[in-house]
């Protein structure tokens, strides 16, 4: 049965590097974007709230956790929890965030985007939820869908049994006759004959 679970570590070791650099970037990008402004209210760097802990830190960590666990997993059930883990933690963002206003006075929970024009909102909107969230998810999945598309774990190569020495078999002599030639080099030497 133990068998069965076994996997190589290589299976989940690039789709867990790219999570585990995802979840860091979810997490961080509320305290570090201001620095570049790249931010979403409050737009000071380090500033903790409530929303930004369950929104951000939390999914963030969620994800880079399954990430390592995909990264060092030599079982497939611990696999597989990383690579659940990574899509829940990051999934369940989205619905909170984009409906929070029915139950926080109108108010979106994260604050909203803090640049001044469309495209930085619409990139700040991107890089913090949604297509962060659907990369983070997206590759999870694929890594759920590569770990349990392993046949029984890893196969052991059995060694063949010494071969028995087998006796020599007899000998036939090669049938011997006539010397054949081809066609073409007979036509030719007939063309030659009455030509000349």
């Amino acid at each position: 049965m133990a068998g069965m679970l076994q996997m190589r570590r290589s299976r989940g070791v690039a789709s867990g590097f790219l999570l585990v650099v995802l979840g860091a970037w979810g997490a961080l990008i509320p305290f570090i974007g201001p620095y570049f402004h790249y931010v979403y209210t409050p737009d000071t760097a380090w500033t903790y709230t409530t929303a930004r802990l369950w929104l951000e830190i939390l999914p963030g960590a969620a994800v880079f956790l399954g990430g390592i666990l995909l990264m060092i997993a030599t079982g497939r059930h611990i696999a597989l929890f990383g690579a659940m883990l990574a899509a829940a933690g990051r999934r369940l963002v989205h619905p909170r965030h984009t409906l929070s206003p029915l139950w926080n006075n109108h108010v979106t929970l994260g604050g909203s985007p803090a640049s001044t024009t469309v495209f930085m909102r619409v990139m700040e909107q991107l890089g913090f939820f949604s297509a962060l969230g659907v990369v983070i998810v997206f590759i999870a999945a694929a890594a759920f869908g590569r770990i349990m598309s392993v046949a029984s774990g890893i196969r052991v190569i059995e060694t063949a049994p010494p071969a028995e020495t087998v006796p020599a078999a007899e000998t036939v002599p090669a049938k011997t006759g006539p010397t054949l030639t081809l066609p073409f080099r007979r036509a030719r030497t007939e063309d030659k004959q009455t030509i000349g």
